[in-house]
């Protein structure tokens, strides 16, 4: 699963053109896929199946990421399944001329992550995650933290490395929420007239955490913005399709993390972000107000789409640099 979900997020970035937010409902897609076939791999009696991280060294070294060019590899793959002649022309290439094509993809591949890891920035706190689960999952691929005491079932599950630096991520992640600092929560209705309640639970939040009233008014209109693009069209929406909101706020030292969870819209806000900057002649100015405003106030968005929600996580800062987009 965790394979899967690199892979996918990393083709992802490296099929598109222009940078986009990352759409989770493809993402989740794809571990579904990944899950029927390694069931289907069970009842067949052959060998479970994941997804492979070379593919993406080839798309960017190509080029070529076209939807139907991956069809198209699939179908040939299914046809030399019956022609083993041929699979044993490939096994008989030698073996030097197979580690200089895996070094040069390998190398492709670490570069990415890189990237992907850089993109949104990597402070202290991520740089120290990214560290330890790194050298973790080498240290127990191999086999140099107690391998002694690692065998049976332990030694192959930890004998892994990305399930290890995998679970490392999770581990260290889920306690940095919850060592770090308090957090509040609200559920209400998604519409307009749960404004005020929205903006009285930011000005009790900022007024508990002391903030002053600077960024207590960062953060008022940061919400008051966020919400106004959240409820935006909700005159066509039937009451079978009303909006429900969790909204979690939470401190980091002098910022705050505003998470928006809601159930699911169409549109992605980074992608809208994005699109500012180029002359959209079509769009109306009014329609493009809260989000130049939500940039001018916000630190970093980050917009998660699944099939069933949407996850809007702001941060806030009292000082520093804003407008930035993070693209997760």
């Amino acid at each position: 699963m965790l394979d899967t979900l690199g892979d996918a997020i990393a083709i992802q970035r490296v099929s598109w053109r222009k940078p986009r937010a990352v759409d989770f409902r493809s993402i989740q897609g794809a571990i579904g896929a990944d899950g029927l076939g390694n069931l289907l791999s069970g009842l067949a009696g052959t060998v479970p199946n994941t997804t492979y991280g070379m593919s993406i060294a080839v798309a960017e070294l190509t080029g070529v990421a076209a939807r139907r060019i991956g069809i198209c590899v699939g179908a040939v793959f299914v046809v030399l399944a019956f022609l083993p002649k041929f699979v044993t022309l490939i096994v008989a290439i030698p073996g030097p001329v197979v580690a200089a094509y895996y070094v040069i993809l390998v190398a492709l591949i670490f570069v990415f992550g890189m990237k992907i890891l850089l993109s949104e920035g990597l402070d202290y706190r991520k740089g120290l995650v990214v560290g330890v689960a790194f050298w973790l999952g080498i240290a127990f691929q191999f086999d140099w933290i107690y391998p002694e005491y690692l065998q049976g079932a332990w030694g192959e599950l930890l004998g892994n490395g990305m399930t290890v630096g995998g679970l490392t991520v999770i581990l260290l992640t889920v306690f940095g929420e919850i060592g770090g600092g308090g957090q509040s929560r609200l559920k209400t209705r998604l519409t307009a007239e749960t404004w005020p309640e929205v903006d009285a639970f930011l000005s009790k939040f900022a007024a508990r955490k002391r903030w002053g009233e600077e960024m207590e008014t960062r953060l008022r209109a940061v919400g008051e913005e966020t919400m106004q693009i959240l409820t935006h069209g909700e005159a066509e929406e039937t009451a079978d399709e009303e909006r429900n909101l969790m909204l979690i706020a939470r401190s980091d030292g002098k910022a705050a993390d505003l998470e928006f969870i809601a159930t699911t819209d169409a549109t992605n806000i980074e992608d809208q972000l994005a699109m500012l900057s180029e002359a959209a002649a079509s769009v109306p100015v009014e329609t493009e107000t809260p989000l130049r405003l939500l940039r001018h106030y916000a630190s970093s968005i980050r917009h998660q789409q699944y099939h069933d929600i949407d996850i809007l996580t702001i941060r806030v800062d009292a000082v520093g640099r804003t407008g930035q987009v993070g693209w997760d």
